[in-house]
Formats: C-alpha cells, sequence, structure tokens
C-alpha cells in the first residue's frame, strides 16, 4: 500500500485503557500486513510499558479514545502520547469505535487461515482491550487508505512482545542496542557503533526490519534459539550451502515483503473525486508488485536447489513448506499465462517504466499495444531530440537520464559548454560538475510519453484483475514466503556473515538451561572487540546459589563496559547468533533492566538523584526471577550516607530472589554484604600503581582489592596542596582501619555458614554438568576434600 517506504516504519497503533490499569495495544504492519496485539496491567505510573512497546514498533500513526478512562494517579494514554510522541501523527476516535465484539470478529475474519491456527475463542474475554483497539485501528486504515482488507490474509500474533525477553526503552539506549550514546569514541577516528549496526548486513529492507525486532525483542524458547543456532552450526560447516545460500537471496528483489501488502488490501470502488488519487499511479504500483512477484517466485527453484540437502531442521522445514510447496508453482504458472516471459523487476526507473508497461503478453489486449506503439514513438523521438542537439549545439556529451519525477532531461558536463548555453534551453540548474536543463520540445515529448505511460499502466492493470484476484486467494502462502526470505536474509547475510568475517572460533555457540547458571567464559564486548584488537576478555558466573556480583575498581577500570559487555552476549545469544567468548551456558532471561549513567532529566524536572531513584524504582517494582539486573553505581547522587544505605537496601531487595544482578560501585564499605550474604561475591578489575598513576589491566579477578587511595592519587595529580591530600589520607586511614576490624569479625561469625552454602553452590552447578559419571565423582571427591580442609 505504501510505495517505498524504506526502512521506515509502517506500523499504525492502537491504544485504549481501562481503570485498573490495564493497556490494549493493536499494532497493524501495514508493510508486511500482520496485526499484534498484547495486553498488560501498566505496573509503572510513567508508562514504562507502554512506552517500550512504543519504542518497538516506532509507529507513523496512533489512535487513541478521549481522555475519561485513566487510572487514579495516571495521566492517560492520550495525554502520554501528546507529551512523549508529539512528532507522530495521533488520532482521536470516538470511544463507540473500540468495540471489543467487532474487533473479534474482524480478527476471526481477516486471520490468515495458513501458517497456524489461532483458536480466537479463548481469547474474547481475555483481551478485550487490545481486541478493542484492533477494532478502531482496522476501521481507521480502511477509511484513511479507501482500501478493504482481504479475508484470511493477516497474520496475527496475540500478546506477541510478551512471548519474547522484555528490554525497557531505557535500556536500549543505555546497551546502545540499536544507536550508540555517542558517535565517536575520544581520541580515536573509529566511528563507534551500536549492536544493530554491527550486524546490519541484511540484503534486504524486510531482513534488516527483522533483526532490529529481535534485538529490542529477543527470543526466549529455547527450542526456537536451537533451531536459528542447528542452522548456523550448518552453514559454518558447510561452505558450498552458506556461499550457495547467499548468491540465490541476492536473486530476491529487495522489497518483496512489501508485495503482500498491495494483495492483502482491495482498492474500494470509489471515484476519484474522493479519493484524490492518481488512477495511473496506483495502476503503476500494482504492475510493480506482480513484477516483483514474478521474480521472487522464479528465484524459489534456485532457492530448492540449494536448501535440497540441508540437514538442519529450520532449513528443512524451509524446504518442506516453501520449495515443495505446489501452490508457488501454480502461481508462477498462473502469472506466466499473462506476463511475458523475459519481464523482472529493475530498479533503474526507466527500466522499471518499460517492464511495467510491456509486462503484459502482446495481443491479450489491443488498446494496451496501441498505448505501447505510442509509448515506444515518444521515448525514441526524444533521443532522437538528444541526437540533434548534439550535432546542433557540438555538445557531443549531452545525456538524456530519467527519474521519475521530471522524466527525460538533459545532462551536460560543465566543461563542454562555451560561453552561455543557447537560449532554447530552460530550467538551467547546477549539479556538480554538470549542468541539468531541459527544451520546451522535450517537455512537450515528457507529456506525451507519461501520458502513453499512464495509458499502459490502466489498460495493464484490467488485464491483470482476474490474475490479481486469483493470486488473493492464496495470499497467505505470500505472507508464508516473505517471513521466511526475511528470516534466512537474517540468518545468512547477518548472523552467519558477521561470523564467518571474525578468525576461527572468536565466536562460539551458547548452550541454554531453564534453571542453571549464567556462565561466560573469556566474554568479549561484541561493539568494542571491533575497534579495538587487544581487547581483554573476563569471565562471568552467575547462578541461584551465587546471583550477585559487586564489581569494584576506580574510574576508567571497565566497569561499565564488563556490564554492557555481558548484556549484550546474554542478548545476542538469544536471538539465536553466536557470542564473543570461548565457552558460555545462559539461564533464559526474561528481562533485562540496567541502572547506568547520571544525568539530569530536564524535561521531566528531575535531578540526577531522582532520575536515578525513577529507574530503580522501576526495576525493583518489575523485577522477575529470570531477570538480568546491571547497576552501574547507585546513590553517588545524594549525600554518601544516604546513599549507601540506598545502595545496600537494594542489594539486600535482590540477594534473595533467584534473579541475576551485577552490580558496580566506588562503595567499598558494601563488599561487607559478601561477608553475610554468602550468594554476593566481590570482583574487581585489577590495577597496578606506578609513579603515583594508574595502570588499568582491564582483567577481572575474584575478591576485594583495594586501590590505595586513587581518589587522593589522582587529586595530587590534579595539583591540590600536598597539606590537604596529606590531612585526607590520615583521614581515609582511620576510616579504612574501623571497617577492616568490622569485616574481619563478621567473616569469623559467618565462616561456617559461608562453607556449608559454597557446597551448596558447587553441588547445584554439578547438578547442570553435561560431563560423565566418573568426572561428576571425582568433582565430588575433590569438594568433599576441600570442605573438610577448609579450603573452599
Amino acid at each position: 500500500m505504501e510505495d517505498d517506504a524504506g526502512e521506515r516504519s509502517n506500523f499504525v497503533i492502537g491504544l485504549i485503557e481501562n481503570r485498573a490499569k490495564e493497556v490494549g495495544v493493536a499494532a497493524f504492519d501495514l508493510r508486511s500486513a500482520s496485526l499484534h496485539l498484547s495486553q498488560y496491567i501498566e505496573t509503572s505510573s510513567s508508562y514504562q510499558n507502554t512506552k517500550t512497546l512504543l519504542h518497538f514498533y516506532d509507529p507513523l500513526v496512533i489512535i487513541v479514545p478521549p481522555n475519561k478512562l485513566a487510572p487514579d494517579g495516571m495521566v492517560g494514554v492520550s495525554i502520554l502520547v501528546d507529551r512523549f510522541y508529539s512528532s507522530i501523527k495521533k488520532v482521536i476516535m470516538a470511544r463507540g469505535c473500540f468495540d471489543d465484539t467487532k474487533g473479534a470478529v474482524l480478527v476471526k475474519n481477516l486471520a490468515a487461515k495458513e501458517p497456524s491456527a489461532l483458536g480466537l475463542d479463548t481469547y474474547y474475554k481475555q483481551y478485550y482491550l487490545c481486541l478493542a483497539a484492533a477494532s478502531a485501528t482496522i476501521k481507521w486504515i480502511e477509511a484513511e487508505k479507501g482500501v478493504s482488507i482481504t479475508n484470511h490474509s493477516l497474520s496475527v500474533t496475540f500478546n506477541g512482545s510478551f512471548d519474547h525477553m522484555n528490554i525497557d526503552t531505557t535500556s536500549v539506549q543505555n546497551l546502545e542496542i540499536i544507536d550508540p550514546l555517542h558517535s565517536s569514541l575520544w581520541g580515536t577516528s573509529n566511528k563507534k557503533r551500536s549492536l544493530f549496526h554491527i550486524l546490519k548486513t541484511t540484503r534486504t529492507i524486510g531482513g534488516t526490519r527483522l533483526l532490529r525486532a529481535n534485538l529490542l525483542q529477543p527470543l526466549k524458547d529455547i527450542e526456537t534459539i536451537n533451531a536459528r543456532l542447528d542452522c548456523l552450526d550448518e552453514l559454518m560447516s558447510n561452505e558450498q550451502l552458506f556461499f550457495g545460500l547467499s548468491q540465490v537471496l541476492r536473486k530476491f528483489p529487495k522489497e518483496t515483503d512489501r508485495v503482500l501488502c498491495h494483495f492483502c488490501f482491495k482498492p474500494k470502488k470509489v471515484t476519484n473525486e474522493v479519493l484524490g488519487l492518481d488512477n495511473a499511479r496506483k495502476s503503476q504500483i500494482l504492475i510493480s508488485s506482480i513484477i516483483l512477484l514474478k521474480t521472487a517466485l522464479d528465484a524459489l527453484p534456485l532457492l530448492s536447489k540449494v536448501l535440497k540437502d540441508a540437514t538442519s531442521f529450520l532449513l528443512g522445514n524451509v524446504y518442506r513448506s516453501v520449495c515443495e510447496n505446489e501452490k508457488y508453482a501454480s502461481m508462477r504458472k498462473r502469472i506466466g499465462e499473462v506476463i511475458d516471459e523475459d519481464v523482472l523487476h529493475a530498479r533503474v526507473p526507466f527500466v522499471a517504466q518499460t517492464q511495467q508497461c510491456f509486462a503484459v503478453k502482446a495481443g491479450i489486449d489491443g488498446l494496451l499495444d496501441i498505448a505501447r506503439r505510442s509509448f515506444c514513438d515518444t521515448s525514441e523521438a526524444i533521443h532522437n531530440l538528444a541526437n540533434k542537439y548534439r550535432e546542433e549545439f557540438k555538445l557531443p556529451n549531452l545525456k538524456i537520464p530519467f527519474n521519475k519525477r521530471q522524466g527525460f532531461y538533459f545532462r551536460i558536463p560543465q566543461k563542454d559548454i562555451q560561453g552561455k548555453l543557447p537560449s532554447k534551453f530552460i530550467q538551467v540548474m547546477k549539479h556538480g560538475n554538470n549542468i541539468h536543463c531541459s527544451t520546451l520540445e522535450l517537455a512537450s515529448l515528457n507529456v506525451r510519453n507519461k501520458s502513453a505511460a499512464a495509458e499502459c499502466y490502466i489498460r495493464t492493470e484490467l488485464c491483470l484483475e482476474a490474475l490479481v484476484d486469483a493470486i488473493r486467494e492464496d495470499v497467505s502462502v505470500l505472507t508464508l514466503l516473505a517471513e521466511v526470505l526475511c528470516l534466512l536474509d537474517m540468518i545468512v547475510n547477518s548472523f552467519a556473515h558477521t561470523i564467518s568475517t571474525k578468525p576461527v572460533d572468536r565466536y562460539t555457540r551458547p548452550q541454554f538451561t531453564d534453571n542453571g547458571p549464567l556462565a561466560i567464559d573469556a566474554g568479549r564486548h561484541p561493539i568494542l572487540e571491533s575497534i579495538h584488537n587487544d581487547f581483554v576478555p573476563n569471565n562471568t558466573f552467575l547462578s541461584e546459589a551465587s546471583n550477585m556480583i559487586i564489581v569494584m575498581g576506580p574510574n576508567m577500570c571497565g566497569k561499565s563496559t564488563y556490564l554492557q559487555q555481558v548484556c549484550l552476549i546474554v542478548i545476542l545469544a538469544q536471538i539465536g547468533c553466536y557470542i564473543p567468548a570461548r565457552f558460555a551456558t545462559i539461564r533464559v532471561v526474561d528481562r533485562i533492566f540496567t541502572r547506568m549513567g547520571a544525568v539530569d532529566n530536564l524535561e521531566s524536572n528531575s535531578s540526577t538523584f531522582m532520575t536515578e531513584m525513577k529507574e530503580t524504582a522501576f526495576i525493583m517494582q518489575n523485577v522477575s526471577q529470570r531477570s538480568l539486573i546491571v547497576m552501574d553505581e547507585l546513590g553517588r547522587a545524594t549525600s554518601s550516607s544516604d546513599g549507601f544505605a540506598i545502595a545496600w537496601s537494594c542489594c539486600e531487595y535482590l540477594l534473595p530472589l533467584k534473579t541475576y544482578t551485577i552490580f558496580a560501585t566506588h562503595m567499598e564499605n558494601l563488599s561487607e554484604l559478601a561477608t553475610i550474604y554468602p550468594n554476593a561475591k566481590i570482583l574487581h578489575f585489577h590495577v597496578d600503581i606506578k609513579s603515583n598513576r594508574l595502570d588499568f589491566k582491564f582483567q577481572l579477578k575474584d575478591g576485594l582489592r583495594s586501590v590505595p587511595h586513587y581518589g587522593l592519587l589522582l587529586s595530587g595529580v590534579a595539583g591540590l596542596p600536598s597539606s590537604v591530600v596529606e590531612t585526607a589520607r590520615s583521614i581515609t586511614a582511620r576510616i579504612t582501619e574501623k571497617e577492616a576490624k568490622r569485616m574481619k569479625v563478621n567473616c569469623l561469625q559467618y565462616h561456617d555458614i559461608q562453607m556449608v552454602y559454597r557446597v551448596a553452590q558447587r553441588l547445584m552447578c554439578l547438578k547442570f554438568s553435561s560431563q560423565d559419571e566418573d568426572s561428576i565423582r571425582e568433582a565430588l571427591q575433590n569438594l568433599k576434600e576441600s570442605y573438610l580442609n577448609g579450603s573452599l
């Protein structure tokens, strides 16, 4: 329905809420003819869950009811859209348009029969809000676009976003998933990139959009993740299959997924005066879609040949569901009866226009053949005119390019023009080293040529009516084809390509468990390792028995990078890609929360500390047992005693939960947590001191290693008077001595509990081990000896 939207979003979203803080969302993708329904309880008064969904869909239009149903203490979705999404078109529709009963009937009639049955009866009451939003969204699209949606053509998902990992908008920014925080690194000419930019080697627009969607909402289903990883294993071990697929995917047009909407949306029979649309333009778009579909179907036998011997489940499934599906062959045959065999999808404007005019075989329509002759005559006359001007005005390098907006025009190199251009040339514009211009004769021929082309388009559309109706009957197989091509593009041209460009064994396959540890051996930051060749790898280990890591170290030692690194590795693993590590086993994460950086938020009148507290409150209210939380400093923007108390109490709140937490801090007092709670572990980044300067090693090591008064070292280098530094040194020495005594008492008091807990921790890790029985027996014997010797 949209001619050429590129990678820009094409979502229209309906939003409605009730007084019980439930929000219903219907997201309609105009590009791929799909409808995504979500309904959830908004746990945050600032609408964080809704903002996350809106950031994910990046809509063109948001449809809301009048703002009368906002829950107590909340502003309502209508005001939310005004306040945070003022650049997006907002449509207010009457409350009666949000009819859940109509929505249920519409969804049931429009949902595709294939590839999966929805069983909608169970959803009527449970999802009444999102069905109401769907009713209003579909009503607006049909009215605004002047179309009716073909029955059984929509790909519908229910609660789709919550079947995936949830990453809130703040975390998306902090982790640099889609856009980098800073475009360039200080002290280097290299441009810093996001994870999306690194993986964005897809060849189709649909593949790029699928990659973005996967990064924002990674998978949670282990079976689906492993199916993708098995596919990657086969591609990496079978070079012929990898390169064969890469070559075949180039045969499919970049916009294959876009053709679907032209068959899913049927124009209503209304007059041009009502619609205000150019009929010829509509006809041209439809013809272009048929040609594009023919090109894609012509490439299917090549895909079939490459996939015939594939062994992985995913590629085998593609072969069975697409390559062996007779409907594609019959559709191709039906198109071949009407469309000329030599017609192919083209991107060069005039070539594309010629292909569209000559798409239908000759002899089918007499008036079309006459319009074609007129088109050819005017095109030839334009080229003869160019030859005439070359000789008459001695302009041997005069070219006659074509674009959609102005048709044919003259392009003359500036160096060929001696003095002024003859007065015959009009609309003269300088363009680089060339002059662009026209003449009255060319303008007249352009009008005649455009008119002939328009007549060709309209007559061609009349010839294609029966063909288009036949295609609409099987539109669900086209939806399947588009989804398959986008998925193959992402896996082959993004995942496999990225891995193949790295040295051997730099990226490895992650393992997954339901309740096991998060263990990463020699993990690296996927973004920074592409900039720094000497990136230092680090390990990570979190389990139910050791679910909190407190990372310490001075500024610039690598704490923030490490936190970001762990999250990005988990995201890469859960989209079904290899990861930058020697080995990894990962417990599936359902939500990632981050609290990083320290800046004021002037828009919402929040200080640094208030912003910190709001982010932390959101984490505490929404944390689940399978969440991964990373916090880079907490409580530093208020008084030291209050900040320490907040950091300590937040850690104590998270420690009893099964959630995995990595907490980076400068507060060495927090290390005392590990002496009281055996499931808290202290790590530090190794730093050497040479000539009163810090030498960063970027290596993560066990235990607390205090870099003696690195703040005082830096203050001395900065030029503080030596007497001030010495006084500060004596004060901090007395404070440190008291803390060391208290920690020693705690260690003695909790030693026995710690030992028992460590044994339990090792036993839990052995529970998820894949080693043979003899190795496990040996590990148990070693554990017993270590416990008796007190060396755990």
